[in-house]
Protein backbone atom coordinates (compact mmCIF):
# COMPACT_ATOMS: atom_id res chain seq x y z
CA UNK A 1 0.00 0.00 0.00
CA UNK A 2 2.70 2.44 0.97
CA UNK A 3 4.81 1.66 -2.07
CA UNK A 4 1.97 2.55 -4.46
CA UNK A 5 0.17 5.41 -2.74
CA UNK A 6 1.58 8.47 -0.99
CA UNK A 7 0.71 9.54 2.53
CA UNK A 8 -0.56 13.04 3.41
CA UNK A 9 2.20 15.58 4.18
CA UNK A 10 1.22 16.10 7.82
CA UNK A 11 -0.78 14.24 10.45
CA UNK A 12 -2.26 14.87 13.89
CA UNK A 13 -3.52 12.57 16.66
CA UNK A 14 -7.11 11.44 16.11
CA UNK A 15 -7.93 10.47 19.71
CA UNK A 16 -10.30 7.83 18.30
CA UNK A 17 -10.18 4.15 19.17
CA UNK A 18 -8.39 2.23 16.42
CA UNK A 19 -7.18 5.28 14.48
CA UNK A 20 -3.85 6.65 15.69
CA UNK A 21 -3.53 9.70 13.46
CA UNK A 22 -5.31 11.55 10.67
CA UNK A 23 -4.31 14.26 8.14
CA UNK A 24 -4.04 17.65 9.85
CA UNK A 25 -6.91 19.19 7.88
CA UNK A 26 -9.34 16.29 8.48
CA UNK A 27 -12.20 16.53 10.96
CA UNK A 28 -13.44 14.34 13.79
CA UNK A 29 -17.21 14.17 14.08
CA UNK A 30 -20.09 11.92 15.07
CA UNK A 31 -22.43 9.89 12.92
CA UNK A 32 -25.42 11.98 14.05
CA UNK A 33 -23.76 15.16 12.75
CA UNK A 34 -23.23 13.86 9.21
CA UNK A 35 -26.33 11.70 8.76
CA UNK A 36 -30.05 11.76 9.50
CA UNK A 37 -31.45 8.74 11.33
CA UNK A 38 -34.64 7.38 9.73
CA UNK A 39 -35.31 4.55 12.19
CA UNK A 40 -38.81 5.86 12.95
CA UNK A 41 -39.89 4.84 9.47
CA UNK A 42 -39.01 1.16 10.01
CA UNK A 43 -41.88 -1.35 10.13
CA UNK A 44 -41.24 -4.97 11.21
CA UNK A 45 -43.36 -7.74 9.67
CA UNK A 46 -43.73 -11.23 11.05
CA UNK A 47 -43.05 -14.25 8.85
CA UNK A 48 -46.82 -14.80 8.55
CA UNK A 49 -47.39 -11.18 7.54
CA UNK A 50 -44.64 -11.37 4.94
CA UNK A 51 -46.12 -14.60 3.64
CA UNK A 52 -49.36 -12.75 2.91
CA UNK A 53 -47.50 -9.84 1.31
CA UNK A 54 -45.16 -11.66 -1.07
CA UNK A 55 -44.01 -9.37 -3.87
CA UNK A 56 -41.03 -7.87 -5.69
CA UNK A 57 -39.74 -5.27 -3.21
CA UNK A 58 -36.74 -6.24 -1.03
CA UNK A 59 -37.39 -6.64 2.68
CA UNK A 60 -34.19 -5.83 4.61
CA UNK A 61 -32.96 -7.05 7.97
CA UNK A 62 -29.73 -6.60 9.91
CA UNK A 63 -27.47 -8.20 7.29
CA UNK A 64 -29.31 -7.71 4.01
CA UNK A 65 -32.37 -8.87 2.10
CA UNK A 66 -34.32 -11.59 3.89
CA UNK A 67 -37.58 -11.57 1.90
CA UNK A 68 -39.60 -9.73 -0.75
CA UNK A 69 -42.97 -8.02 -0.18
CA UNK A 70 -45.63 -6.28 -2.26
CA UNK A 71 -45.16 -2.78 -0.79
CA UNK A 72 -42.25 -0.47 0.00
CA UNK A 73 -41.44 2.15 2.63
CA UNK A 74 -38.46 3.83 0.96
CA UNK A 75 -37.77 4.93 -2.60
CA UNK A 76 -34.25 6.27 -2.24
CA UNK A 77 -30.67 5.25 -1.57
CA UNK A 78 -29.80 4.98 2.13
CA UNK A 79 -27.27 3.28 4.37
CA UNK A 80 -28.48 0.37 6.48
CA UNK A 81 -26.47 -0.51 9.59
CA UNK A 82 -27.06 -3.74 11.52
CA UNK A 83 -28.67 -3.12 14.90
CA UNK A 84 -28.31 -6.56 16.45
CA UNK A 85 -27.08 -10.09 15.89
CA UNK A 86 -23.80 -12.00 15.99
CA UNK A 87 -22.57 -10.31 12.80
CA UNK A 88 -21.96 -7.06 14.70
CA UNK A 89 -18.92 -8.77 16.22
CA UNK A 90 -18.20 -11.55 13.71
CA UNK A 91 -18.25 -9.21 10.67
CA UNK A 92 -18.75 -12.16 8.33
CA UNK A 93 -20.81 -9.84 6.13
CA UNK A 94 -20.76 -6.00 5.96
CA UNK A 95 -22.42 -4.33 8.93
CA UNK A 96 -23.08 -1.22 6.83
CA UNK A 97 -24.49 -1.58 3.32
CA UNK A 98 -26.54 0.33 0.76
CA UNK A 99 -30.22 -0.12 0.01
CA UNK A 100 -31.31 1.39 -3.31
CA UNK A 101 -34.60 1.93 -5.11
CA UNK A 102 -37.85 0.77 -3.52
CA UNK A 103 -37.63 -1.40 -0.41
CA UNK A 104 -38.90 -2.18 3.10
CA UNK A 105 -36.76 -2.26 6.27
CA UNK A 106 -37.53 -4.06 9.52
CA UNK A 107 -36.45 -3.02 13.02
CA UNK A 108 -33.13 -4.90 12.97
CA UNK A 109 -31.29 -2.39 10.77
CA UNK A 110 -30.67 1.29 11.45
CA UNK A 111 -31.37 3.60 8.51
CA UNK A 112 -28.99 6.49 7.84
CA UNK A 113 -29.30 9.21 5.21
CA UNK A 114 -26.02 11.14 4.73
CA UNK A 115 -26.58 14.89 4.75
CA UNK A 116 -24.25 15.35 1.77
CA UNK A 117 -25.90 12.36 -0.03
CA UNK A 118 -22.52 10.73 -0.66
CA UNK A 119 -23.89 7.34 0.36
CA UNK A 120 -21.10 5.40 -1.35
CA UNK A 121 -18.48 7.33 0.63
CA UNK A 122 -20.10 7.10 4.05
CA UNK A 123 -21.07 3.42 3.80
CA UNK A 124 -17.38 2.60 3.38
CA UNK A 125 -16.46 4.80 6.32
CA UNK A 126 -19.05 3.16 8.53
CA UNK A 127 -18.20 -0.39 7.50
CA UNK A 128 -14.50 0.22 8.25
CA UNK A 129 -14.96 1.36 11.85
CA UNK A 130 -14.40 -0.86 14.88
CA UNK A 131 -17.68 -0.75 16.80
CA UNK A 132 -16.73 -3.44 19.35
CA UNK A 133 -16.56 -1.05 22.36
CA UNK A 134 -20.10 0.21 21.61
CA UNK A 135 -21.84 -3.15 21.23
CA UNK A 136 -23.90 -4.20 24.24
CA UNK A 137 -25.14 -7.66 25.20
CA UNK A 138 -23.32 -10.98 24.93
CA UNK A 139 -26.08 -13.47 24.12
CA UNK A 140 -27.57 -11.05 21.58
CA UNK A 141 -25.13 -8.29 20.57
CA UNK A 142 -26.83 -4.94 19.98
CA UNK A 143 -25.87 -1.46 18.79
CA UNK A 144 -28.44 1.10 19.87
CA UNK A 145 -29.40 4.12 17.76
CA UNK A 146 -27.88 6.38 20.42
CA UNK A 147 -24.57 4.50 20.38
CA UNK A 148 -24.48 4.59 16.58
CA UNK A 149 -25.28 8.29 16.54
CA UNK A 150 -22.40 9.02 18.93
CA UNK A 151 -19.93 6.88 16.98
CA UNK A 152 -16.96 9.04 16.07
CA UNK A 153 -15.77 9.33 12.47
CA UNK A 154 -12.86 10.97 10.69
CA UNK A 155 -13.31 12.61 7.31
CA UNK A 156 -12.01 15.42 5.06
CA UNK A 157 -13.93 18.70 5.46
CA UNK A 158 -14.58 19.33 1.78
CA UNK A 159 -17.28 17.62 -0.26
CA UNK A 160 -14.85 17.55 -3.22
CA UNK A 161 -12.25 15.49 -1.36
CA UNK A 162 -14.85 13.05 -0.05
CA UNK A 163 -16.23 12.68 -3.57
CA UNK A 164 -12.72 12.09 -4.96
CA UNK A 165 -12.04 9.38 -2.37
CA UNK A 166 -15.35 7.75 -3.28
CA UNK A 167 -14.56 7.84 -7.02
CA UNK A 168 -11.07 6.49 -6.40
CA UNK A 169 -12.42 3.58 -4.38
CA UNK A 170 -15.15 2.88 -6.94
CA UNK A 171 -12.51 2.55 -9.64
CA UNK A 172 -9.93 0.59 -7.67
CA UNK A 173 -12.34 -1.81 -5.97
CA UNK A 174 -14.05 -2.48 -9.32
CA UNK A 175 -10.72 -3.77 -10.65
CA UNK A 176 -10.27 -6.00 -7.60
CA UNK A 177 -13.87 -7.21 -7.85
CA UNK A 178 -13.28 -8.18 -11.48
CA UNK A 179 -10.27 -10.28 -10.47
CA UNK A 180 -12.28 -11.87 -7.66
CA UNK A 181 -15.12 -12.70 -10.05
CA UNK A 182 -12.67 -14.38 -12.44
CA UNK A 183 -11.36 -16.56 -9.63
CA UNK A 184 -14.92 -17.40 -8.57
CA UNK A 185 -15.72 -18.43 -12.13
CA UNK A 186 -12.58 -20.56 -12.18
CA UNK A 187 -13.67 -22.31 -8.97
CA UNK A 188 -17.11 -22.95 -10.48
CA UNK A 189 -15.56 -24.44 -13.62
CA UNK A 190 -13.16 -26.58 -11.61
CA UNK A 191 -16.01 -27.95 -9.51
CA UNK A 192 -18.07 -28.68 -12.62
CA UNK A 193 -15.11 -30.44 -14.25
CA UNK A 194 -14.41 -32.42 -11.08
CA UNK A 195 -18.05 -33.48 -10.90
CA UNK A 196 -18.06 -34.50 -14.56
CA UNK A 197 -14.93 -36.61 -14.08
CA UNK A 198 -16.44 -38.33 -11.01
CA UNK A 199 -19.75 -38.89 -12.81
CA UNK A 200 -18.04 -40.49 -15.79
CA UNK A 201 -15.93 -42.76 -13.58
CA UNK A 202 -18.87 -44.12 -11.55
CA UNK A 203 -21.18 -44.63 -14.55
CA UNK A 204 -18.82 -45.50 -17.43
CA UNK A 205 -15.75 -46.88 -15.66
CA UNK A 206 -12.09 -46.19 -16.38
CA UNK A 207 -11.73 -48.21 -19.59
CA UNK A 208 -13.09 -46.23 -22.56
CA UNK A 209 -12.78 -49.34 -24.78
CA UNK A 210 -15.02 -51.52 -22.62
CA UNK A 211 -18.17 -52.69 -24.47
CA UNK A 212 -21.33 -50.89 -23.31
CA UNK A 213 -24.95 -51.87 -22.81
CA UNK A 214 -28.17 -49.98 -22.24
CA UNK A 215 -28.67 -49.63 -18.48
CA UNK A 216 -32.43 -49.54 -18.89
CA UNK A 217 -32.45 -46.25 -17.01
CA UNK A 218 -32.96 -43.19 -19.22
CA UNK A 219 -30.84 -40.74 -17.25
CA UNK A 220 -28.07 -43.30 -16.59
CA UNK A 221 -27.62 -44.25 -20.24
CA UNK A 222 -25.07 -46.86 -21.30
CA UNK A 223 -22.86 -48.62 -18.76
CA UNK A 224 -20.06 -51.16 -19.19
CA UNK A 225 -21.50 -54.43 -20.45
CA UNK A 226 -20.18 -56.51 -17.53
CA UNK A 227 -21.58 -54.17 -14.85
CA UNK A 228 -24.83 -54.84 -13.04
CA UNK A 229 -27.52 -52.21 -12.56
CA UNK A 230 -29.56 -52.37 -9.38
CA UNK A 231 -31.50 -50.11 -7.04
CA UNK A 232 -30.56 -48.97 -3.56
CA UNK A 233 -33.62 -50.69 -2.19
CA UNK A 234 -32.28 -54.03 -3.45
CA UNK A 235 -28.71 -53.68 -2.17
CA UNK A 236 -29.35 -52.00 1.20
CA UNK A 237 -31.88 -51.28 3.89
CA UNK A 238 -32.82 -47.63 3.42
CA UNK A 239 -33.99 -46.29 6.77
CA UNK A 240 -34.83 -42.83 7.94
CA UNK A 241 -33.32 -41.21 10.99
CA UNK A 242 -35.55 -40.08 13.80
CA UNK A 243 -35.72 -37.22 16.27
CA UNK A 244 -36.54 -37.62 19.96
CA UNK A 245 -39.84 -36.10 21.00
CA UNK A 246 -40.76 -33.57 22.18
CA UNK A 247 -38.33 -31.41 20.19
CA UNK A 248 -36.15 -29.23 22.36
CA UNK A 249 -36.72 -31.23 25.54
CA UNK A 250 -33.59 -30.63 27.67
CA UNK A 251 -33.74 -34.18 28.98
CA UNK A 252 -33.24 -35.42 25.40
CA UNK A 253 -31.06 -32.84 23.65
CA UNK A 254 -27.81 -30.96 24.33
CA UNK A 255 -26.39 -33.86 26.28
CA UNK A 256 -23.00 -35.56 26.23
CA UNK A 257 -23.91 -39.16 25.41
CA UNK A 258 -24.43 -39.76 21.66
CA UNK A 259 -23.31 -37.66 18.66
CA UNK A 260 -26.32 -36.02 16.99
CA UNK A 261 -26.18 -35.70 13.18
CA UNK A 262 -28.26 -32.98 11.52
CA UNK A 263 -28.70 -32.05 7.87
CA UNK A 264 -26.57 -28.95 8.41
CA UNK A 265 -23.58 -31.09 9.43
CA UNK A 266 -23.82 -33.33 6.38
CA UNK A 267 -24.08 -30.39 3.99
CA UNK A 268 -21.67 -27.87 5.51
CA UNK A 269 -18.53 -28.98 3.66
CA UNK A 270 -17.20 -31.20 0.90
CA UNK A 271 -15.71 -33.93 3.08
CA UNK A 272 -16.42 -37.60 2.42
CA UNK A 273 -16.45 -38.61 6.08
CA UNK A 274 -18.34 -37.15 9.02
CA UNK A 275 -16.02 -37.48 12.00
CA UNK A 276 -17.70 -35.31 14.66
CA UNK A 277 -20.89 -33.45 15.47
CA UNK A 278 -21.55 -30.11 17.12
CA UNK A 279 -24.15 -31.45 19.52
CA UNK A 280 -24.95 -34.64 21.44
CA UNK A 281 -28.08 -36.30 22.74
CA UNK A 282 -28.57 -37.43 26.30
CA UNK A 283 -28.73 -41.19 26.95
CA UNK A 284 -32.51 -40.91 27.19
CA UNK A 285 -32.68 -39.05 23.88
CA UNK A 286 -30.43 -41.53 22.14
CA UNK A 287 -32.55 -44.46 23.25
CA UNK A 288 -35.57 -42.96 21.50
CA UNK A 289 -34.13 -43.14 17.97
CA UNK A 290 -31.95 -45.26 15.72
CA UNK A 291 -28.17 -45.32 16.14
CA UNK A 292 -26.28 -45.54 12.85
CA UNK A 293 -22.97 -47.37 13.14
CA UNK A 294 -19.63 -46.08 11.93
CA UNK A 295 -19.23 -46.68 8.19
CA UNK A 296 -22.91 -46.08 7.38
CA UNK A 297 -23.61 -44.04 4.26
CA UNK A 298 -26.03 -41.17 4.94
CA UNK A 299 -28.01 -38.89 2.63
CA UNK A 300 -29.80 -35.63 3.46
CA UNK A 301 -33.42 -36.08 2.45
CA UNK A 302 -35.26 -32.83 3.12
CA UNK A 303 -35.17 -29.10 2.62
CA UNK A 304 -33.15 -27.03 0.19
CA UNK A 305 -29.97 -29.05 0.84
CA UNK A 306 -31.37 -32.51 0.18
CA UNK A 307 -29.39 -35.06 -1.80
CA UNK A 308 -25.99 -34.60 -0.11
CA UNK A 309 -24.21 -37.83 0.96
CA UNK A 310 -21.76 -38.43 3.79
CA UNK A 311 -20.14 -41.46 5.43
CA UNK A 312 -20.12 -41.78 9.20
CA UNK A 313 -16.80 -42.36 10.95
CA UNK A 314 -18.52 -42.56 14.32
CA UNK A 315 -21.55 -44.26 15.84
CA UNK A 316 -24.26 -41.60 15.92
CA UNK A 317 -27.93 -40.77 16.02
CA UNK A 318 -29.30 -38.84 13.04
CA UNK A 319 -32.42 -36.74 12.80
CA UNK A 320 -35.32 -37.37 10.44
CA UNK A 321 -33.82 -35.13 7.75
CA UNK A 322 -31.37 -37.96 7.03
CA UNK A 323 -31.65 -41.47 5.57
CA UNK A 324 -29.09 -44.20 6.15
CA UNK A 325 -28.09 -47.15 3.94
CA UNK A 326 -27.65 -50.12 6.26
CA UNK A 327 -26.26 -53.53 5.16
CA UNK A 328 -25.08 -51.85 1.95
CA UNK A 329 -23.83 -54.43 -0.56
CA UNK A 330 -21.61 -51.92 -2.34
CA UNK A 331 -18.47 -50.09 -1.31
CA UNK A 332 -19.72 -47.06 0.64
CA UNK A 333 -17.15 -44.73 -0.93
CA UNK A 334 -18.24 -45.73 -4.44
CA UNK A 335 -21.87 -45.20 -3.43
CA UNK A 336 -20.92 -41.85 -1.91
CA UNK A 337 -19.28 -40.65 -5.12
CA UNK A 338 -22.19 -41.91 -7.18
CA UNK A 339 -24.80 -40.16 -5.02
CA UNK A 340 -22.75 -36.95 -5.05
CA UNK A 341 -23.24 -36.80 -8.82
CA UNK A 342 -27.02 -37.06 -8.43
CA UNK A 343 -27.54 -34.20 -5.95
CA UNK A 344 -28.72 -31.57 -8.44
CA UNK A 345 -30.79 -34.09 -10.39
CA UNK A 346 -32.56 -35.24 -7.22
CA UNK A 347 -33.32 -31.67 -6.21
CA UNK A 348 -34.73 -30.95 -9.66
CA UNK A 349 -36.92 -34.03 -9.54
CA UNK A 350 -38.28 -33.08 -6.12
CA UNK A 351 -38.93 -29.48 -7.23
CA UNK A 352 -41.32 -30.81 -9.84
CA UNK A 353 -43.44 -32.20 -7.03
CA UNK A 354 -45.38 -30.15 -4.51
CA UNK A 355 -45.08 -29.18 -0.87
CA UNK A 356 -41.91 -29.40 1.25
CA UNK A 357 -38.97 -30.83 -0.73
CA UNK A 358 -38.47 -34.32 0.61
CA UNK A 359 -36.77 -37.56 -0.43
CA UNK A 360 -38.83 -40.23 1.26
CA UNK A 361 -37.37 -43.71 1.66
CA UNK A 362 -39.42 -45.07 -1.27
CA UNK A 363 -37.85 -42.52 -3.62
CA UNK A 364 -34.35 -43.30 -2.33
CA UNK A 365 -34.91 -47.05 -2.60
CA UNK A 366 -35.93 -46.59 -6.23
CA UNK A 367 -32.71 -44.80 -7.23
CA UNK A 368 -30.89 -46.90 -9.84
CA UNK A 369 -27.22 -47.60 -9.10
CA UNK A 370 -24.49 -49.19 -11.26
CA UNK A 371 -22.60 -52.03 -9.56
CA UNK A 372 -19.15 -52.77 -11.03
CA UNK A 373 -17.03 -55.82 -10.07
CA UNK A 374 -15.24 -55.31 -6.74
CA UNK A 375 -11.76 -55.00 -8.28
CA UNK A 376 -12.98 -52.21 -10.58
CA UNK A 377 -14.73 -50.46 -7.70
CA UNK A 378 -11.43 -50.15 -5.85
CA UNK A 379 -9.63 -48.87 -8.95
CA UNK A 380 -12.37 -46.31 -9.60
CA UNK A 381 -12.25 -45.08 -6.00
CA UNK A 382 -8.46 -44.67 -6.10
CA UNK A 383 -8.68 -42.79 -9.41
CA UNK A 384 -11.43 -40.49 -8.15
CA UNK A 385 -9.53 -39.67 -4.96
CA UNK A 386 -6.43 -38.72 -6.94
CA UNK A 387 -8.44 -36.52 -9.28
CA UNK A 388 -10.37 -34.94 -6.40
CA UNK A 389 -7.11 -34.07 -4.65
CA UNK A 390 -5.79 -32.49 -7.82
CA UNK A 391 -8.90 -30.39 -8.34
CA UNK A 392 -9.18 -29.59 -4.64
CA UNK A 393 -5.64 -28.17 -4.67
CA UNK A 394 -6.49 -25.94 -7.65
CA UNK A 395 -9.72 -24.82 -5.98
CA UNK A 396 -7.86 -24.09 -2.73
CA UNK A 397 -5.33 -21.93 -4.60
CA UNK A 398 -8.11 -19.95 -6.28
CA UNK A 399 -9.95 -19.60 -2.98
CA UNK A 400 -6.80 -18.36 -1.29
CA UNK A 401 -6.29 -15.83 -4.09
CA UNK A 402 -9.83 -14.56 -3.49
CA UNK A 403 -9.18 -14.17 0.25
CA UNK A 404 -5.99 -12.21 -0.41
CA UNK A 405 -7.78 -9.91 -2.86
CA UNK A 406 -10.63 -9.39 -0.40
CA UNK A 407 -8.10 -8.50 2.29
CA UNK A 408 -6.42 -6.06 -0.08
CA UNK A 409 -9.79 -4.54 -0.95
CA UNK A 410 -10.65 -4.02 2.73
CA UNK A 411 -7.21 -2.61 3.48
CA UNK A 412 -7.42 -0.18 0.55
CA UNK A 413 -10.84 1.10 1.63
CA UNK A 414 -9.71 1.47 5.25
CA UNK A 415 -6.55 3.33 4.21
CA UNK A 416 -8.49 5.77 2.00
CA UNK A 417 -11.29 6.59 4.45
CA UNK A 418 -8.96 7.00 7.45
CA UNK A 419 -6.45 9.22 5.67
CA UNK A 420 -3.53 6.80 5.49
CA UNK A 421 -3.17 7.47 1.74
CA UNK A 422 -3.52 10.75 -0.15
CA UNK A 423 -5.54 10.40 -3.37
CA UNK A 424 -6.08 14.12 -4.00
CA UNK A 425 -3.92 13.99 -7.13
CA UNK A 426 -5.63 10.88 -8.46
CA UNK A 427 -7.46 11.26 -11.76
CA UNK A 428 -10.03 8.97 -13.30
CA UNK A 429 -8.26 7.13 -16.15
CA UNK A 430 -9.64 7.83 -19.60
CA UNK A 431 -11.59 5.01 -21.19
CA UNK A 432 -10.22 3.88 -24.56
CA UNK A 433 -12.42 3.14 -27.56
CA UNK A 434 -11.53 -0.56 -27.25
CA UNK A 435 -12.83 -0.64 -23.66
CA UNK A 436 -16.08 1.06 -24.69
CA UNK A 437 -16.61 -1.50 -27.45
Amino acid sequence: MKRRYQAYPEYKESQIFGISSIPTHWLVGKVKFVTNNLDKSRVPLSADERGKKQGVYPYYGASGIIDHVDEYIFDSTNILFGEDGANLLARSTPIAFLAKGKYWVNNHAHILSPKDRLCEYWVRVLDSIDITPLVSGSAQPKLTAEALGNLKLVFPPSLEERKLISDFLDHETAKIDTLIEKQQQLIKLLKEKRQAVVSHAVTKGLNPEAPKKDSGVEWLGDVPEHWKVSKFGYISQVVRGGSPRPAGDPTLFNGDYSPWVTVAEITKDDEIYLTKTETFLTKKGSEQCRVFSSGTLLLSNSGATLGVPSILKIDANANDGVVGFESLQLNSEFAYFYLSTLTEDLRERIKQGSGQPNLNTDIVKDIAVPVPPENEVNEIIDSIKQLRNRYSNLIAKADNAIKLMQERRSALISAAVTGKIDVRNWQMPEVSEEEVV
